[in-house]
C-alpha cells in the first residue's frame, strides 16, 4: 500500500548535456550506417538515441509533472526548463496556475429558512498535485462540488439581513468581509484534501428567492416608512416644545392648558402631515 501522502519535489537531470548526447548518437549512427561493415552498430546507435529521447522532458512555466514508475510515485518536477528523467517513467501535466470557479446560482435557505439566490467566485490553484491527482477522483469537479457545499452551509450560518434577525451581529447582505472570509474558510477546509489552494472567495450574487422578493421588497419598504415617520415625529415634538417656550418667554400670548392642547394639536398636524396644509382665517374669536 502506498504511504506517499505529500508530493515530493524532484530535481532531474539537465536536459541539455542528454540533448547533446542524443545528437552525437544519431551522427554516429548515420556514419556507422554509411559503413556497411558497421550496420548493425548504427543501427543500434540510433536505437539508444531514440530511447534516450524518451526521458527529455519540456516543462513550461507554473506547470508540474507527476512521475510515475510502473503505477508508483516518484515525484514531482516543478521547475520550468529542459530536463532529463527515466525513459521508464510516465508523466502527468498538473497546471499550477490560478484558476476562477464561478458557480451558477444557487437556491439557499438562510439562517431563519429564507430561500435566497447565491453565487460565488473562488480563485484557486494546487499546490499539492500528489493529493490532487491521488488523493480525489477529478480533482476540478471536486472543486465544483465542494465549492457549492460550502455555500450552502454559509447561507444556513446568517440571516439575509437584519429585518429578520433584528440580534444578528453578521448578516449576509452587509458583512461582506466577514461573510466572505467565512467562506473562504469553509472552502479552503473542504479542498484542503484534495490539496487545494483557495487563493480568493467572495459572494457575487445575493438576493432573495423570486417567490418571496415582492413581500420582502413591501416589508422593506414598511419599516422605511416607519422608521422616517419615527424621525418626523420626534423632531415635530421638539419644535413644538421650542415653539411653546418662545411664546411663553416672550410674552407674546398668554395659553391656557386647553389652548395648548389645541396649538400642539395644530402643529403637530401641519409638522407630521405628508401633505402641504391648507391655512384657514379664524373670523371670530379664539374660543370660537
Amino acid at each position: 500500500m502506498d504511504t506517499q501522502l505529500k508530493e515530493k519535489v524532484i530535481k532531474p537531470a539537465d536536459g541539455y548535456g542528454m540533448l547533446v548526447v542524443f545528437f552525437v548518437l544519431v551522427l554516429g549512427g548515420i556514419l556507422l550506417l554509411a559503413k556497411e561493415i558497421s550496420g548493425p552498430l548504427g543501427a543500434a546507435a540510433f536505437i539508444l538515441a531514440l530511447f534516450l529521447s524518451k526521458g527529455l522532458l519540456v516543462i513550461p512555466p507554473n506547470t508540474a509533472k507527476v512521475m510515475l514508475l510502473f503505477g508508483k510515485y516518484q515525484g514531482t518536477v516543478t521547475t520550468s526548463g529542459l530536463f532529463w528523467v527515466n525513459p521508464f517513467y510516465s508523466r502527468e501535466s498538473v497546471s499550477m496556475r490560478a484558476r476562477n470557479f464561478e458557480s451558477e446560482q444557487l437556491k439557499v435557505n438562510d439562517k431563519m429558512g429564507n430561500p435566497v439566490l447565491i453565487s460565488v467566485i473562488t480563485v484557486w490553484r494546487v499546490k499539492d498535485t500528489y493529493r490532487a491527482l491521488f488523493e480525489v477522483d477529478a480533482y476540478e469537479k471536486f472543486v465544483k462540488i465542494n465549492t457549492d457545499s460550502a455555500v450552502r452551509k454559509l447561507a444556513a450560518l446568517y440571516p439575509y439581513d437584519h429585518f429578520e434577525d433584528e440580534q444578528a451581529g453578521v448578516t449576509l447582505s452587509t458583512d461582506f468581509n466577514e461573510v466572505n472570509a467565512t467562506l473562504e474558510r469553509e472552502t479552503s477546509e473542504r479542498l484542503d484534501i484534495a490539496g487545494i489552494e483557495v487563493v480568493e472567495a467572495r459572494i457575487t450574487h445575493l438576493a432573495y428567492a423570486p417567490e418571496i422578493a415582492s413581500a420582502m421588497l413591501r416589508r422593506q419598504q414598511a419599516s422605511a416608512v416607519v422608521a422616517a415617520r419615527h424621525k418626523i415625529v420626534e423632531g415635530a415634538v421638539g419644535m413644538v416644545e421650542s415653539a411653546l417656550n418662545l411664546l411663553s418667554s416672550k410674552q407674546i400670548i398668554e395659553l391656557d392648558e386647553e389652548k395648548k392642547a389645541a396649538m400642539v394639536s395644530n402643529l403637530m398636524v401641519v409638522l407630521c402631515g405628508d401633505r402641504d396644509t391648507q391655512p384657514i382665517v379664524n373670523a371670530g374669536t379664539l374660543n370660537h
